[in-house]
């Protein structure tokens, strides 16, 4: 195969100490620009006594360096715009570690030297203080609180044994407690210089630049980074085969279903040869493989019984391993159907490797890629930064190809034609073999509850290997999606609309709003609604309303169910779907310029024709109520129904749904309130938003949107009564949990005005509250992994504000930190914000602003909240942001606050576990 292009538009040098760089110019957004380092680095580099110091040197990256010391390097992006967490991050994996800055204002010479400088002081100055290394072990400690689950606990028991033989089986990033509360600090530096090595980093920067004098800047910066003179090999660990199967299944008392993961590892694709076409090939091939499996999962979800709740197979890594590639197929169970959901997704994976695909499947796969591929040829100088960015840090790390979509539209346009299906069912055969299987099973621990054996897994391996299967037959029809083009009506007026849109009034009532842009070039939006929604159904309806959204697309449309359904719209790209909410019903879709009429025919099925499929309903049932069956297992499950509880005080409309509901769930019922809100199009208006040309979507929206029924009936949503309840309530409660915590959940609510500036102090109030808790609860005390604070304002039925503060933390430092979260918002109502701290937030809300005029998917809110809320959020946005005070947000809070509406809800360990 010949030896692919790289893209002539990224430049990539590498320095004499072997650092390499990645540059591109691109304007989207404008003025701004992404700056990245990637280390080929990660956890499995840990000798065993280090486990954790990789994911802990990347949180002290933001803990002091040499030009930025202290928590002067967030302080000063943050005056900037650049906000901790959204702009400023970084992960570790097992392989990698990646740091980024991103959307950066690049309006100075001197914000691009200072991101240079922060990526060079994260290269190699870093100054990993002992006080702030002792400081950050309560963050990570408090990480792992959060983050480690039923799952996690679960992979730390099976790695090593799906892993035999390998280091991969110990090398999880989080690490051991032990280690991260007790390692010396001279550790952490000795493990610093070891791997943080030029030869070792990739430095992108991607945005509104000038490559050269980036270039120039780069090789200044760096180039004086020394490369160790004894350098440490960096060793990429082998993933040994296996000749009999590995087998491992753990369970877990806050697991809720059970989950089969099944292996066949074969060969990864070697970094050293991915520079040809014949890579590309593979890389399509085996998408393939994945897409039209799943798509024969999934109609077997859709039988009355089906073996597994869910299931999906891929081509990838093995796990978390690069050297070690893996065919894997993916099931949830019912809990009493591990073997049979394991025997049936090792059959079809089996069927296939034996039979393969059909021609009408692969032609529906192909056209699907073909269709994606070209849509990324049409939106090709409309990408933004980030997409380039992630593109050069997977050349960096795992050579990864970057031919540019260019160079890969004129390639796979002349390789995909050339590909028969029987060279994707030839690979297919070289994906499974005999050998190299691993299976792991994670189950629920509940007593009552029967659990598989080595021995019985690797029986349905044998029987499924032994089985005489028969070929998948696939059922296809050439019957467009609408047979007859219905009688359309149409435009009556035309008048300029808000925001550079025009509005169209149809014969039949239909309200249509217009916005043509150029952002990008194969995207337009809709969104649709219209008054009245579920709070027109009565209370004893409330579970049969809850499912309707899931329920009403069980069926498909028209004369397709939901399986021929995708097969009729493949190669198109075009989706819309209703929905019904508790002020409205409405619509959301999108489609490519040239499958505008498919979302409009797809819209008056949804009206006129939408399907019942009783066996699908059947198994939405089944596997609904297996996947409830436990979910009490869970502890955010009793989380959650306090809260509910807590919130709505036993509103007939506040369902938790539990497993035995959906015996009572009536389909009949569900269709026809779902009928009722449909059966009238007179008061919906429809919002169009992209690169729509009017003169040729106006003759569509008359025979689609023109032709929708109306009856012309005079209806408003109505108060359904569900409010928040009022006062002060708390419920704090114990449960016994497998890694001691407490979760707590402080909601605050009131009355207030609905206007912007009220919008943008309620927002500016949590954005506050999370910079304070950043520094109070996570940086001083080490009490939390982070607190999250997040506001809003609704306006229907009465303007309501509604502020929630969430946090995980030790159960013994839990009284402390809601006293610290208190504090915070009496402090607040006392002094109002540091104005340092509002000049950060004011930058990062204009930047944000700045990059949304740019995005089709912010003018369809816009328009939305103009024509459905009758609030203008755009005009004058920048002057509102700007003319808010400290003093504004002090009285803001203070009425807020004041009237005393909050709701405090925590779940802790026992003191005794």
């Amino acid at each position: 195969m010949p030896p692919l292009p790289t893209d002539p538009n990224v430049r990539i040098g590498k320095l004499e100490n072997g650092l390499t760089y990645y540059i591109r110019h691109n304007e989207l957004p404008e003025n701004q620009a992404d700056f990245y380092i990637a280390q080929k680095v990660g956890s499995i580099l840990e000798e065993d006594n280090q486990r954790g110091l990789a994911h802990f040197l990347e949180h002290m990256c933001f803990n002091g360096t040499k030009n930025f010391p202290g928590t002067a390097l967030r302080d000063w992006l943050e005056t900037i715009g650049v906000k901790f967490g959204a702009n400023l991050n970084a992960y570790t994996s097992v392989d990698e570690t990646v740091y980024n800055i991103s959307n950066v204002p690049v309006i100075r010479d001197g914000i691009v030297d200072s991101c240079l400088l922060i990526l060079h002081d994260w290269a190699d100055g870093l100054t990993l203080d002992p006080k702030e290394i002792d400081k950050e072990r309560g963050v990570i400690h408090e990480e792992w609180r959060t983050r480690t689950g039923a799952m996690m606990r679960m992979y730390e028991k099976t790695f090593p044994i799906l892993y035999k033989d390998s280091k991969y089986g110990y090398r999880l990033p989080i690490g051991t407690m032990e280690v991260v509360d007790n390692f010396p600090h001279q550790a952490l530096r000795d493990y610093y210089e070891k791997w943080y090595r030029p030869d070792q980093q990739g430095i992108i920067v991607v945005g509104d630049i000038d490559v050269d004098k980036i270039e120039a800047k780069i090789k200044k910066i760096f180039s004086p980074i020394q490369m160790p003179a004894d350098a440490a090999e960096r060793t990429y660990f082998p993933v040994p085969d296996n000749e009999e199967p590995l087998i491992a299944i753990a369970k877990d008392k806050e697991q809720q279903v059970p989950i089969i993961y099944i292996f066949h590892k074969h060969e990864a694709f070697p970094n050293d040869q991915k520079g040809n076409v014949g890579y590309l090939a593979v890389n399509y091939m085996s998408s393939m493989i994945a897409n039209m499996l799943n798509a024969r999962l999934n109609e077997i979800m859709q039988k009355p019984n089906p073996p597994f709740i869910q299931a999906l197979a891929e081509d990838g890594d093995y796990l978390v391993s690069k050297t070690k590639g893996a065919f894997t197929g993916i099931a949830v169970a019912k809990e009493d159907g591990i073997l049979g959901a394991t025997e049936a997704l090792m059959r079809e994976i089996e069927r296939v490797r034996q039979f393969g695909f059909t021609a009408s499947e692969y032609a529906r796969a192909k056209a699907d890629y073909l269709r994606s591929l070209e849509s990324a040829y049409n939106e090709r100088n409309k990408q933004k930064n980030y997409t380039y960015v992630n593109e050069y840090v997977r050349h960096f790390i795992d050579n990864e190809p970057i031919p540019g979509i260019e160079n890969e539209y004129a390639i796979m346009n002349q390789l995909v034609p050339n590909i028969p299906v029987e060279a994707i069912n030839e690979m297919m055969k070289q994906l499974i073999s005999e050998k190299n299987i691993t299976v792991g099973i994670f189950c629920p621990e509940k007593e009552g509850m029967k659990y598989p054996t080595e021995a019985e897994v690797k029986a349905v391996i044998n029987k499924v290997k032994a089985e005489k299967l028969e070929a998948y037959v696939d059922k296809v029809s050439d019957e467009p999606l609408l047979k007859e083009k219905p009688q359309g009506g149409k435009v009556v007026k035309t008048e300029q609309g808000a925001f550079g849109s025009t509005v169209l009034t149809l014969s039949n009532g239909v309200r249509v709003i217009m916005k043509p842009t150029d952002f990008k070039a194969d995207e337009i939006h809709m969104q649709a609604f219209s008054p009245g929604g579920n709070s027109l159904f009565e209370d004893k309806d409330a579970l049969q309303f809850s499912l309707m959204n899931e329920v009403v697309d069980l069926g498909g449309l028209g004369n397709f169910n939901n399986v021929d359904l995708e097969k009729v719209l493949a190669g198109k790209r075009a989706s819309a779907s209703s929905f019904v909410n508790t002020y409205s019903e409405g619509l959301s879709g999108s489609c490519s310029p040239k499958d505008l009429e498919t979302m409009m025919q797809l819209v008056y099925l949804r009206f006129t024709a939408p399907r019942m499929d009783q066996d699908a309903f059947t198994s939405f049932i089944t596997r609904t109520k297996a996947a409830l069956v436990n979910q009490a297992a869970d502890p955010m499950a009793a989380f959650q129904d306090t809260l509910t509880v807590a919130l709505y005080n036993h509103h007939p409309r506040a369902i938790s749904l539990k497993a035995e509901h959906m015996d009572q769930v009536d389909y009949n019922k569900i269709m026809a309130l779902y009928q009722d809100r449909f059966k009238d199009a007179s008061d919906f208006t429809f919002i169009l938003v992209g690169n729509i040309d009017p003169a040729t979507a106006t003759p569509m929206i008359e025979q689609y949107l023109g032709a929708l029924p109306t009856i012309n009936r005079q209806e408003n949503f109505r108060d359904t009564k569900m409010n928040i309840r009022q006062g002060e309530y708390n419920n704090n409660f114990t449960r016994v949990l497998e890694n001691p915590k407490a979760s707590i959940l402080i909601i605050n609510s009131g009355k207030c005005t609905y206007d912007m500036k009220t919008r943008l102090q309620m927002s500016m109030l949590s954005q506050l509250l999370d910079i304070l808790y950043t520094q109070t609860v996570r940086e001083d005390e080490g009490g939390s992994y982070g607190v999250s604070c997040s506001g809003s304002i609704s306006k229907y039925p009465q303007p309501k504000a509604v502020l929630q503060i969430y946090f995980d933390t030790d159960p013994n430092r839990r009284d402390k930190m809601i006293g610290l979260i208190y504090k915070g918002i009496d402090d607040f109502i006392a002094n109002g914000p540091k104005t340092e701290d509002l000049n950060k937030v004011k930058e990062y809300m204009l930047k944000t602003y700045q990059q949304n005029q740019k995005e089709n998917g912010y003018w369809l809110n816009i328009l939305n909240e103009y024509y459905w809320d009758n609030l203008d959020m755009n005009t004058g946005y920048e002057n509102m942001v700007n003319s808010i005070t400290a003093d504004d947000l002090k009285e803001f809070a203070k009425n807020f606050f004041g009237q005393e509406n909050r709701i405090e809800i925590s779940m802790s360990s026992p003191d005794n576990q």
